[in-house]
């Protein structure tokens, strides 16, 4: 292993970077160039792009993720370029311009990025913000001004950045995020899924599936709880219902969609509610009832109702928290008077459903930063030899990659090179099949990906076996050859569930369900 692989996420990322090192020599400057820059990103964390359309709240929810308000939120020409999140050993800011020139910048008194930058926003490539914290030691995190929804010049450095074409050292065809969090809102537009497409296939030269890609409804408090049916009134109830509409319509497209509030998560969560502001609620919680039903009607009779909490005062807690954020404060200092200023904002942590986010991120992104990693570097790896126009240099990368994914610890990057081309439709396969296939997608834990969730560990174990019976059969008779090499990929992963439920060995030299070693057949390799 190459002192470079020793820095990297895992063995899947060591063993893309060790081909690239072997490569190096066998390919043209300008590919070899690539390569170098492959090698630079294997090393790095793990960059997560957040996309949306205009106004969705990227920004507040990027704030809320990072736990510090950095992000603009207000619209400005910060909001129209690409900011990077980084871990730094000092906190800064890079503008870096088209040319390649840098120039360094503090944060304004509040922490934050500037709202004006005092330089031609026409000549930035985009900014580079580095932060002394812990959340962005193993996660970059890139905001985005969106596709489709801004001006020309904003899109177009969205996309140079995220990588539709070659510059001349290949930088741009490696340079995209490995996975993304797409933002919507409760109108989810019709063209929201080729929005999706168009952003994640410039992420990293990869279509986007269930590996790479959630997407979260934001602004979930705005929903109107009495227009969705079975939410018997609930604003949250609401929300959890529509985002499981929307995770069908933007299927196979993202792992889940998960409701969220994003301006609570980041008022919560970046030290935005005060102690001072806790007090605050502490007194309206003391009006009467009829009196504070009449103040949560609508943020103008808020703000302009007599009380004895200044009107400025209130301002801000809706500029905070808005009125159900609010609510929901007031019901917890109901159930408990005595609350701390602390507690509450716990409470309205939980309320703003960040922690659901942050976990479906560590199930899908974090604890599988190293395969879909090593997965994105060998799409970019493929990307960079096809546009080299030598036949023989495509040969020679695509022999050494199907070398590397022959071995049978490199199951893993099959596997999401399986789902890719079942969520892209590369590979056709029956509604119910490709369900089963991307079920691997969206979680690490065994029994939902065998859809089963809550069952006991031995229908869970005959369940995995029969499954994969079933798949290696399908392989062998009546596939496709493209269906026949999914198959195949499938038919391990529930072979290795079974494995792992009833104990066996770490999978890295196991047996197939009928005898034979993964691996050892040409079966297993087409």
């Amino acid at each position: 292993m190459t002192a470079q692989a020793q820095q990297l996420a895992g063995p899947l990322s060591a063993a893309v970077a060790n081909l690239c090192v072997r490569l190096q020599p066998q390919v043209s400057p300008t590919t070899a160039a690539g390569f170098r820059e492959v090698l630079r990103r294997l090393s790095a964390p793990l960059q997560v792009a957040v996309a949306g359309r205009i106004k969705s709240g990227k920004s507040t929810l990027v704030n809320a993720l990072i736990g510090r308000r950095v992000a603009p939120t207000d619209v400005g020409e910060c909001t129209r370029l690409v900011t990077r999140f980084q871990y730094g050993t000092v906190d800064r800011i890079e503008v870096v311009f088209t040319d390649g020139r840098k120039q360094v910048l503090p944060f304004d008194a509040n922490g934050g990025i500037p709202a004006e930058l005092g330089v031609d926003v026409e000549r930035v490539s985009h900014i580079e913000a580095y932060l002394t914290n812990a959340v962005l030691r193993d996660l970059t995190v890139i905001d985005t001004p969106g596709l489709g929804s801004l001006d020309a010049a904003s899109v177009a450095r969205t996309e140079a950045l995220l990588g539709n074409e070659l510059d001349p050292v290949s930088r741009s065809a490696v340079a995209g995020a490995e996975a993304v969090l797409y933002v919507v809102t409760q109108g989810v537009r019709q063209d929201d899924q080729q929005a999706l497409a168009a952003f994640t296939a410039a992420t990293a030269s990869r279509e986007a599936g269930p590996v790479n890609a959630i997407a979260v409804l934001n602004k979930a408090d705005t929903i109107a709880a009495e227009t969705v049916e079975g939410a018997d009134g609930d604003t949250w109830q609401a929300a959890v219902l529509l985002a499981e509409r929307q995770a069908h319509t933007l299927k196979p497209r993202v792992a889940d969609v998960l409701p969220v509030i994003g301006l609570v998560a980041e008022s919560a969560e970046t030290g935005g509610f005060t102690s001072a502001d806790a007090d605050a609620l502490r007194k309206l919680a003391e009006l009467d009832d009829a009196t504070r039903e009449t103040m949560l009607i609508s943020a103008d009779l808020f703000v302009s109702w007599e009380c004895d909490v200044p009107v400025g005062v209130r301002t801000r807690l809706l500029e905070k928290l808005d009125l159900y954020g609010i609510r929901c404060a007031l019901t917890a200092l109901d159930a408990e008077p005595a609350i701390t200023a602390g507690a509450l904002r716990r409470k309205l942590l939980d309320a703003s459903g960040l922690e659901g986010v942050r976990g479906k991120l560590n199930a899908v992104f974090r604890s599988r930063a190293d395969g879909i990693k090593a997965a994105a570097a060998l799409a970019s790896v493929t990307a960079l030899a096809a546009a080299s126009g030598d036949p023989g240099e495509r040969q020679r990368v695509h022999d050494a990659i199907e070398v590397l994914l022959a071995k049978p610890e490199a199951h893993q990057l099959r596997l999401l090179e399986a789902l890719t081309l079942v969520a892209s439709g590369a590979v056709a396969l029956p509604a119910d099949l490709a369900d089963e296939v991307l079920r691997f997608g969206t979680s690490p834990d065994p029994a939902e990906q065998l859809g089963l969730r809550g069952r006991p560990p031995q229908e869970l174990i005959a369940y995995a076996l029969e499954r994969a019976g079933w798949w290696r059969s399908f392989a062998s008779f009546g596939a496709t050859p493209a269906q026949s090499r999914v198959a195949h990929v499938v038919h391990r992963a529930y072979f290795l569930i079974w494995q792992q439920l009833r104990g066996g060995d770490d999978g890295r030299n196991p047996t197939c369900a009928d005898g034979v070693r993964p691996g050892c057949g040409d079966d297993h390799r087409r």
